[in-house]
């Protein structure tokens, strides 16, 4: 347990992990990814972190209804994973926390397009 530890104190960002979790903290994580742990929200989100849209084009990019897909955005907007702005009459939703950012970019670096687990890079890299 002591390597895992150290290993993952090695790779964590500002010592992150190197203080255990508060209870707090621990339940908002699991909330967050009780969110995302569904996969049309997570497609969302992706989508929001690449580029701004509005709820029409999110539905047709993810090939969900309006009010479905208005649903998901309503969780995770609430939820501080993704912002809203209004332009006219129409809301445009993006991911600008850097955190949100980074979790994506770590995931779908993590999962090869078949759905496996990319490889871990060669050490040193």
């Amino acid at each position: 347990m002591a390597q895992q530890k150290d290993r993952l104190t090695e790779t964590a960002p500002f010592d992150v992990l190197s203080a255990e979790p508060t209870r707090p903290q621990l339940d908002s994580a699991a909330s967050t990814f009780a969110l995302l742990s569904n996969s049309a929200r997570l497609h969302v989100l992706w989508l929001a972190a690449q580029n701004s849209h509005d709820v029409t084009a999110l539905a047709e990019r993810t090939g969900l209804g309006v009010a479905t897909m208005s649903q998901h955005l309503t969780k995770l907007r609430l939820a501080g994973l993704i912002s809203a702005r209004k332009e006219g009459r129409r809301h445009i939703y993006t991911v600008d926390d850097p955190h949100i950012l980074t979790l994506m970019q770590q995931i779908f670096s993590h999962v090869a397009p078949d759905g496996s687990l990319a490889p871990d890079p060669p050490p040193g890299s």
